[in-house]
């Protein structure tokens, strides 16, 4: 290493200074509450910890628990079945509403603010509202058979089979708004070059996009994909607002089984286990999109 570069090595390592010890509480509240937590409770879902914590290891046995019960394996299905229609459905239904917008259309940013006004509310509330519309005594069933429509049957809250599409209508009314813009950013931020191009050469428009602005927008999609399954894996309110985990355990999802395990059946051990499993999910979702948006950036 040379003089220059001895010299400039002190400059590199002040340099912003102020802001790198203004982060350094926020740095070491992530080492000790998230990385610290993590460990903790990967540690102790190796345990027999039932109402408090205690170091009694008794190995596999609360994941050979776990994945020997019915509830765990209805919620991993409920979940598996919510998080595929919805990560389906919000992106189509996202990108078709923020096509729709980017046409320059009137009163654009009142429908804007209608579209994403859902996300505003908390899950509770729209967990309540949904249970009440979906109610067969006072929702649409009732609407619509007041109509004359008298055989027509829509109760899915009711329904074991059909439950957890009930809660799905309320997540894609509550979430699709923020994927529309998030979408709408990332078309606006298409050259409008482009667009004038393929007009010029005949294009048809739904070419223009399957072909050239949706590959053009592959972090926005991939941002997107990650923000949605985040939410997903940790999906609780919105079920304990609608049906509390009903009929049955028929709507039941992985975060409320960890909640009931940690809070009400007081089993340390097993609701670890189980929050350790949905850590576990995340990270087979996240570092993909950390190796497909860093990795792959790196390496370019």
């Amino acid at each position: 290493m040379t003089d220059d570069a001895y010299a400039r090595r002190p400059s590199r390592l002040l340099r912003n200074l102020n802001a790198k010890v203004a982060s350094i509480p926020m740095v070491l509240t992530a080492l000790v509450v998230f990385f610290g937590g993590t460990i903790w409770t990967i540690v102790y879902s190796f345990t027999n910890s039932k109402l408090l914590p205690r170091l009694k290891w008794v190995g596999l046995d609360q994941y050979e628990r776990l994945w020997s019960t019915p509830r765990w394996i209805v919620s991993i299905e409920n979940l598996a079945i919510y998080g595929i229609l919805s990560l389906i459905f919000s992106l189509a239904i996202g990108f078709v509403l923020a096509a729709f917008m980017d046409q320059k259309i009137r009163f654009e940013n009142t429908f804007r603010t209608i579209f994403l006004y859902p996300f505003a509310l908390s899950f509770i509330v729209t967990g309540l509202v949904w249970q009440w519309l979906l109610n067969p005594d006072f929702g649409v069933q009732s609407v619509v058979r007041s109509l004359g429509w008298t055989s027509f049957t829509f109760n899915p809250l009711y329904n074991q089979s059909l439950v957890i599409y009930g809660i799905l209508i309320a997540a894609l009314w509550q979430g699709t708004g923020l994927v529309m813009c998030l979408m709408l950013a990332g078309l606006r931020g298409i050259d409008e070059d482009i667009w004038k191009a393929a007009r010029v050469d005949g294009i048809p428009m739904w070419k223009t996009y399957l072909y050239v602005v949706i590959p053009m927008m592959r972090p926005v999609f991939v941002t997107t994909l990650v923000i949605i399954a985040s939410g997903i894996v940790k999906v609780y309110d919105l079920v304990v607002a609608q049906t509390s985990g009903g009929p049955g355990i028929a709507s039941e999802v992985p975060a409320k089984y960890v909640y009931d395990y940690m809070f009400q059946a007081q089993n340390l051990g097993q609701g670890f286990a189980a929050s350790t499993m949905m850590l576990l999910t995340i990270a087979i979702v996240i570092i993909p999109w950390a190796f497909l948006e860093f990795g792959g950036r790196k390496h370019g």
